[in-house]
């Protein structure tokens, strides 16, 4: 039997595509249990087909996934509350597909509510009386109450502005600091991309596969703003990242050292791998 520690989400020479047109091709991954990885990439660039084949929600064609995790729960762009149930009763939505009695249910979704930060008034309201970070609250806790084991996020803060964005990270730090959750997130903001991820996958082309993985051992408990702004700016320096966002190149290095950004020091943990469309990989 495997074991909460040993699972994983073992993603294989994966294609997908819709009628003629390929969307992904050779897509190769892998999540341990109570790590975090990020797939970052242009609009159309395979990142949501991705998610939900991993989630069983398309059906694989070509290729092979492989989820070890026993639990498996997901966030999408959206916080997709039922209208006429209140916060309390979102978050025990799934509890109660569980068939676990209402004593129970109320009990383990107001426990979870309180630590995503919802008072008992919140609770009791429903979601029209809530603002937008109240709700996405309630989609994490009613998420999180589930006790996945591996939790899919597709865009999910993206609508938040930045202080309930960072709030909404710190909440999902905690759970991990608590329990191994895995954490399998698409975003479109590269710097919540390193703010959260163990590991960022940069994802381009035509059919898309991975083009660039960023690996970064500091835990995120411990990264300080300076040190995520280096890592981000490192990470858009690239030539095939910049390339896969369609950026401009950017202007000569400057002549004044004082103004470049200073180099990482030895043990930043950072490991950047290039993996371009044939599949080979250098190491940078």
């Amino acid at each position: 039997m495997t074991t909460a520690a040993a699972a994983a989400l073992r993603v294989s020479q994966l294609e997908h595509a819709y009628g003629p047109r390929t969307v992904l091709e050779g897509v190769e991954l892998q999540l341990s249990a109570g790590r975090t990885l990020a797939l970052v990439g242009p609009s159309g660039s395979g990142k949501s087909t991705l998610l939900h084949l991993c989630a069983g929600l398309l059906t694989v064609r070509r290729g092979r996934i492989d989820n070890g995790f026993a639990r498996t729960a997901m966030l999408f762009q959206q916080p997709h509350l039922l209208p006429w149930k209140t916060a309390l009763a979102n978050v025990a939505l799934g509890l109660k597909a569980r068939a676990m009695p209402r004593a129970q249910r109320e009990s383990a979704a107001r426990t979870m509510g309180h630590a995503m930060g919802l008072d008992d008034v919140a609770l009791a309201q429903f979601p029209a009386q809530l603002s937008g970070g109240m709700q996405s609250r309630v989609a994490l806790a009613r998420a999180l109450v589930l006790e996945p084991d591996l939790l899919l996020l597709d865009e999910p803060f993206s609508a938040l502005d930045i202080g309930l964005k960072g709030q909404m990270h710190r909440l999902l730090l905690a759970e991990q600091a608590r329990r191994p959750l895995a954490v399998l997130m698409i975003t479109h903001d590269v710097m919540e991309a390193v703010t959260l991820a163990d590991s960022v996958l940069v994802m381009a082309g035509t059919p898309a596969g991975v083009r660039w993985r960023l690996d970064l051992s500091l835990p995120a408990a411990e990264r300080s703003d300076e040190w995520i702004y280096r890592q981000t700016a490192r990470l858009l320096a690239q030539p095939v990242v910049r390339a896969a966002f369609d950026l401009p190149a950017p202007p000569a290095a400057r002549a004044d050292a004082a103004r470049a950004p200073a180099p990482l020091p030895p043990d930043a943990g950072q490991t950047v791998v290039q993996q371009p469309a044939d599949g080979a990989r250098e190491r940078c």
